[in-house]
C-alpha cells in the first residue's frame, strides 16, 4: 500500500486541491480531497489520469521515419503501405518484443497507461504459423509486462487483400489466418495474456478489404464479451473499391450488416457521409481516432465537430507510432478541425469551455470504453494509473486547473510529464521510464539490422 498527495488533481467530477489517494493492489483503495498532506505522503502539485492509446501497430514504430523520401509516382498511403510490407517481412520474434518494449516505454512517458494493440504480424518469414500460433502475440505480452503497461490485445483477422474475398498476396503473408487458424490463435493470446495484471483480450477484423461478410459474424463470435475493433473509410480509394463491391460505402456497409453497438470501435471513419456521422454517433461505438498517423498518411479529416454534436464519442490511438505523445494526438486533433473550419477551439463545446479538457475527457472516457475498462479516472475501484505534470515547465507555470490542461495540449510540446504508475507501481519519474536505457539499446540493435 502507498500513499500520494497532489495538491491538485482532475477527478470525474472535476478538479480538487488537497486531494490524498490511497493506492493497494494497484487500485485506487481511497481518495480524500482537501486533506493536509502527511509525513507518510509522497508529495506532488497535480496529476490527472493516464490516457489509453486505443489504436496501435506496434511493429510500425521501428520503421518510424523511414517511409520520408519521395517515390517516382505520386506517394500516397497504398505506396507506404508497400514499405511497411517489406519492413514487416524481415522481423524475428525477438525484434518485435524489442520494438514494443521501448514504444511501450515511450508511451508510459508521454501519459499513456494502457494500450489497445491491434496485432497482425503473426507468422514466421514465410507465412507458416510458429510452433506457438500465438509466438508473436505472447511476445507483445512481454513488452507490456517488461514495461508495465496495461495491455488491450486485439489479434487481428487478415485473410484478403481486396473487397469481395480477393487472394491476398505474397507481401502480407505473415498476416493471413483462415478462421479455423485465427480461432487458435485467439486461444494462444488469451493464455498469454492470462497472468499479466489488468490485461483483457479484444478481436480485430481488420477491415472490409481483408475479412469477408461470412467471415465477419464467425470472428465476432470469437470476441466473447470482449470488445470488436475494425478499420474504416481511411482512404478516398478504400471508399471507391468498397461502393464497387457492395454498393455501400465502407461504414454504410457495417451499419447495415454488422452488430454495431458500444462494444465496437470504428478505427478512422475519416470519409463519412453526414447520414453515416449522425448514423454512426447514435450507435454508441466509439470512433477511434488516430491524427497524428493520419495526418502523416495524408489520410484526410474526421468530421470531429459534426460527429460531436450528433452525440458521438471518440478516443486516441497512436495507430503507426510515428510519433507518440497524449497531447500530439489531442492537439493534431483540434489543429485538423481548425484547418477545415477556419475557425479556433472548434472542439471546446460550448462557449467558454476550455479545449484542452474538452479533448482531455472526451478521449478518456472514450479510450476506456473501446478497452473495455468499466473504471477510469483518478477515482476508488479505478486501476491506479496515475500522471503528474511538471509545474514548473514554462508552459504550465502560474496556471490552475483547466488552463493547465491547456498549456500542456498546446504549448508544452516535450517535458511536461513527470511521473507516471501504472496499476499501482511508479515507473516513471523525472519524465524517464526505469527501464528506458535497457529498451533503447535493445530496440536499437533490431532496428540498426533491420535498416541496413
Amino acid at each position: 500500500m502507498s500513499t500520494l498527495h497532489f495538491g491538485s488533481a482532475l477527478l470525474p467530477s472535476g478538479w480538487a486541491d488537497d486531494v490524498q489517494v490511497v493506492v493497494a493492489d494497484g487500485t485506487i483503495a481511497r481518495l480524500t480531497t482537501g486533506t493536509a498532506p502527511t509525513i507518510h505522503d509522497e508529495r506532488h502539485a497535480l496529476a490527472i489520469p493516464g490516457m489509453a492509446s486505443l489504436h496501435s501497430h506496434a511493429f510500425q514504430r521501428g520503421m518510424a521515419g523511414l517511409a520520408e523520401t519521395r517515390g517516382d509516382s505520386t506517394d500516397t498511403f497504398w505506396t507506404w503501405r508497400e514499405t511497411i510490407y517489406r519492413f514487416a517481412l524481415e522481423m524475428t520474434p525477438d525484434d518485435i518484443e524489442a520494438v514494443a518494449t521501448l514504444l511501450y516505454v515511450e508511451m508510459l512517458e508521454q501519459g499513456y497507461t494502457r494500450v489497445g494493440e491491434f496485432h497482425y504480424l503473426h507468422h514466421d518469414h514465410n507465412g507458416a504459423p510458429y510452433a506457438n500460433p500465438a509466438e508473436m502475440a505472447t511476445r507483445i505480452a512481454h513488452a507490456a509486462r517488461m514495461t508495465g503497461i496495461g495491455l488491450t490485445l486485439f489479434p487481428c483477422f487478415y485473410a484478403h487483400s481486396s473487397f469481395g474475398g480477393a487472394a491476398p498476396h505474397a507481401g502480407q503473408r505473415r498476416f493471413i489466418c483462415s478462421v479455423d487458424q485465427f480461432a487458435g490463435l485467439i486461444a494462444g493470446a488469451r493464455k498469454a495474456v492470462s497472468t499479466l495484471p489488468a490485461a483483457n483480450i479484444g478481436i480485430a477484423p481488420h477491415s472490409l478489404r481483408a475479412v469477408t461478410p461470412d467471415e465477419l459474424p464467425a470472428i465476432v463470435s470469437l470476441a466473447e464479451a470482449g470488445p470488436i475493433h475494425i478499420h474504416a473509410a481511411e482512404q478516398i480509394k478504400e471508399v471507391g473499391e468498397c461502393i464497387a463491391w457492395s454498393g455501400r460505402r465502407p461504414v454504410e456497409w457495417l451499419l447495415e450488416h454488422a452488430p454495431i453497438d458500444q462494444r465496437w470501435c470504428v478505427i478512422h471513419a475519416t470519409h463519412m457521409t453526414a447520414a453515416e456521422t449522425a448514423s454512426f454517433a447514435r450507435t454508441g461505438a466509439i470512433a477511434g481516432l488516430c491524427p497524428l498517423t493520419e495526418a502523416s498518411l495524408g489520410d484526410g479529416i474526421f468530421p470531429a465537430r459534426e460527429f460531436l454534436d450528433a452525440g458521438g464519442r471518440f478516443g486516441v490511438g497512436t495507430d503507426s507510432n510515428v510519433l507518440v505523445g497524449v497531447a500530439d494526438e489531442l492537439r493534431q486533433l483540434e489543429y485538423g478541425q481548425r484547418l477545415k473550419h477556419r475557425q479556433r477551439n472548434v472542439l471546446s463545446g460550448s462557449p467558454g469551455l476550455s479545449t484542452g479538457r474538452a479533448l482531455f475527457d472526451g478521449a478518456l472516457v472514450g479510450g476506456a470504453q473501446a478497452l473495455a475498462q468499466p473504471t477510469v479516472g483518478l477515482k476508488p475501484g479505478a486501476r491506479a494509473d496515475i500522471v503528474t505534470l511538471d509545474t514548473s515547465h514554462p508552459s504550465l507555470a502560474g496556471r490552475r486547473g483547466d488552463a493547465v490542461l491547456d498549456g500542456w495540449i498546446f504549448a508544452a510540446g516535450t517535458g511536461a510529464v513527470d511521473c507516471v504508475w501504472a496499476g499501482g507501481d511508479k515507473i516513471v519519474e523525472g519524465g524517464c521510464h526505469r527501464f528506458r536505457r535497457t529498451a533503447r539499446d535493445t530496440f536499437n540493435a533490431s532496428v540498426r539490422r533491420l535498416a541496413a
